[in-house]
């Protein structure tokens, strides 16, 4: 399963290797290269999400298939996010997976996530819907882990009163992360509206389910009525991944919306390391150069960060 490893957890692996290699008699400069190789990862990592893409994919010019290619030849970018409406009747078709993978792994692209839409509220009212709504994200797990994903992103709508929400969706992403820990997925919850676009909510959503397998994919943007900042801030501590939302920029190549920076250090003063998924949203410029800006700003601030 792929994991997002702090810088700490990278020096400590980089420490229990050296020692063994010590404990054989090869000396400290197998210290020194072990504890180079660790200091050398990246700050974090840039994904791309296949939303950025979405006019792009329906209006025909590009496919799912086509994704990995665009990715990395188009923006040098090795790590994707997959949506599910673009492969929807795909997730039990070994063939397609099979070719979509090989396509990833002669790129040497790494593929990520599935983000899971339009599958029923794991938060349903009635038991027996959110219990539907559970086993129609089975098919997305096993695809996931065929894939090589480290996790599906999940929607944790409900209905009711503020507990009532809370008690439904932490009931159908137990039950969801029961069955994805068989196949060594996690199972991540953005902020995506209704209660889910409150960070407290869905921090105390995480608490009950208590899972090391359910977590959240903390978004840029999606916070409607409540500040994004203290937002991400509260769903850090549970993150797998991170989506970096933008809209529009302007001529300095700043996001106009979003703080960028200021985002960026919430997420890595969580001693968060992973991958930052790109997840252009606007109107102009188009997708590709959308995307390109958002790639840009994310390096600046890494590169700023790394010299700091």
């Amino acid at each position: 399963m792929q994991t997002s490893l702090s810088r700490r957890d990278l020096l400590k692996s980089a420490t229990v290797a050296a020692a063994g290699v010590v404990a054989g008699g090869f000396g400290l400069s197998s210290w020194a290269l072990a504890e180079e190789k660790a200091a050398d990862e990246p700050l974090f990592r840039i994904s791309l999400a296949e939303w950025s893409l979405h006019n792009t994919i329906n209006s025909g010019k590009m496919t799912n298939l086509d994704f990995p290619k665009v990715a990395k030849e188009d923006f040098g970018i090795d790590g994707i996010e997959y949506v599910n409406q673009f492969f929807k009747d795909k997730a039990k078709d070994t063939k397609y997976l099979t070719e979509l993978k090989k396509r990833c792994d002669d790129l040497g692209v790494q593929s990520l996530l599935i983000m899971c839409d339009g599958e029923g509220e794991l938060g349903a009212a009635k038991e027996v819907d959110r219990q539907k709504a559970v086993e129609n994200h089975y098919k997305w797990v096993e695809a996931a882990k065929f894939l090589g994903c480290h996790s599906i992103r999940v929607n944790a709508a409900s209905s009711g009163s503020r507990q009532e929400q809370q008690d439904r969706a932490a009931d159908g992403l137990s039950k969801l992360g029961d069955f994805a820990d068989q196949y060594g997925i996690n199972v991540l919850v953005e902020n995506h509206g209704g209660l889910s676009s409150d960070g407290a909510w869905l921090k105390a959503v995480m608490e009950q389910v208590g899972r090391p397998n359910v977590g959240t994919l903390p978004d840029f943007g999606n916070f409607y009525e409540y500040d994004r900042y203290k937002g991400v801030e509260e769903l850090m501590p549970f993150a797998k991944a991170v989506s970096a939302k933008s809209y529009k920029f302007d001529a300095e190549g700043n996001e106009t919306k979003i703080d960028y920076e200021k985002m960026m250090d919430i997420v890595l003063a969580a001693d968060y390391h992973g991958f930052v998924g790109i997840e252009w949203e606007g109107g102009e410029p188009d997708e590709m150069e959308g995307i390109r800006l958002t790639r840009d700003l994310l390096l600046k601030i890494r590169e700023e960060r790394t010299k700091a």
